[in-house]
């Protein structure tokens, strides 16, 4: 038993073809919005590596200064090197560097 297609009215025939268009229609917007959610993701993801990358660096950065910082407080300076009094008026006293 075939179905006749030329038995069906000519609305029912438009009726038909514009679901028929509606469902392809819906499915490239659902693809479509797939694909964005997809490309969102993936950006995010990226950001959130980049983000803990920088601020693991920033972090091992701040460790090494700290631990530069502290080392440095426990160095004795040597007998040679003493401080001066200045014939500015700042509160601190002038110091005498030594090159490298």
């Amino acid at each position: 038993m075939q179905f006749d297609v030329t038995a069906l009215e000519p609305a029912t025939l438009v009726f038909i073809g514009t679901m028929i268009f509606a469902f392809v229609l819906a499915a490239f917007v659902m693809a479509a919005a797939f694909v964005a959610l997809v490309f969102v993701g993936i950006g995010k993801l990226i950001w959130t590596i980049v983000v803990a990358i920088l601020m693991a660096l920033v972090h091992g950065i701040n460790h090494l200064w700290d631990r530069l910082v502290h080392h440095a407080s426990k160095v004795e300076l040597p007998s040679d090197l003493h401080g001066q009094s200045g014939s500015g008026t700042g509160s601190y006293s002038r110091v005498a560097l030594k090159d490298s």
